[in-house]
């Protein structure tokens, strides 16, 4: 599946900086890093290397989705985050407006993930996916839409997005998931609005977090 990319022009608001950490408000619309092809060279870490010419990914948000990132600024801090994503010490929480009401306060969905190779990027939940599992809860029902609150205890690519959708209720915007109305939106309404994670040099933990903006 092709798209013409076209970053946006908004900048990313520095949230956090020190001698081994950044932490940033993604805006949606722009890629995480370099996708293939010089047209799609402008991305996330590309800007912020400008200012912080050491910086080194650690994970990714989706071109869509906006909202708290960290990244590192040595290799020492690159190792002990990475370390921290893998063994699920890092905690998230996302925020989100999707389609329709969504019945009762809390739920989990577990369904495992695999990529859809003949309609990729999109993922699909397949029994031989890898597992994935996110909890959700209920902000404010409404007869068209919910706002939910988000937290992936896996990070599956897509996830929030295919699990939302599994229920029936796929986030407002999503051009891979949601269909008709639902579809009809500016931008993809899912915003990683926090994140909490031990200090590669101290071990305090430490919670960052970016105002929703929908």
């Amino acid at each position: 599946m092709s798209f013409v990319y076209r970053p946006t022009e908004a900048q990313p608001r520095l949230i956090h900086d020190d001698d081994q950490i950044l932490v940033v408000d993604k805006p949606e619309g722009l890629l995480s890093v370099p996708g293939r092809g010089e047209d799609r060279a402008d991305c996330l870490i590309s800007r912020l290397r400008v200012a912080f010419p050491t910086v080194l990914l650690v994970h990714r948000l989706d071109l869509d989705t906006s909202g708290v990132m960290v990244f590192a600024l040595t290799p020492h801090a690159q190792r002990h985050l990475s370390r921290q994503f893998e063994t699920r010490g890092v905690r998230k929480s996302y925020v989100a407006r999707v389609w329709g009401r969504v019945e009762g306060r809390t739920g989990t969905v577990d369904q495992p993930l695999m990529v859809d190779w003949p309609n990729r990027p999109r993922q699909m939940i397949h029994p031989e996916g890898r597992p994935a599992q996110t909890d959700w809860r209920v902000i404010r029902a409404g007869d068209d839409e919910t706002r939910v609150r988000l937290t992936p205890l896996t990070g599956r690519s897509h996830q929030l997005r295919v699990h939302m959708a599994h229920l029936g209720h796929p986030i407002l915007g999503d051009p891979l998931y949601a269909t008709g109305a639902a579809a009809e939106f500016p931008r993809l309404m899912l915003h990683a609005e926090t994140l909490r994670l031990r200090h590669p040099d101290s071990n305090v933990t430490m919670t960052f977090s970016a105002d929703v903006p929908f």
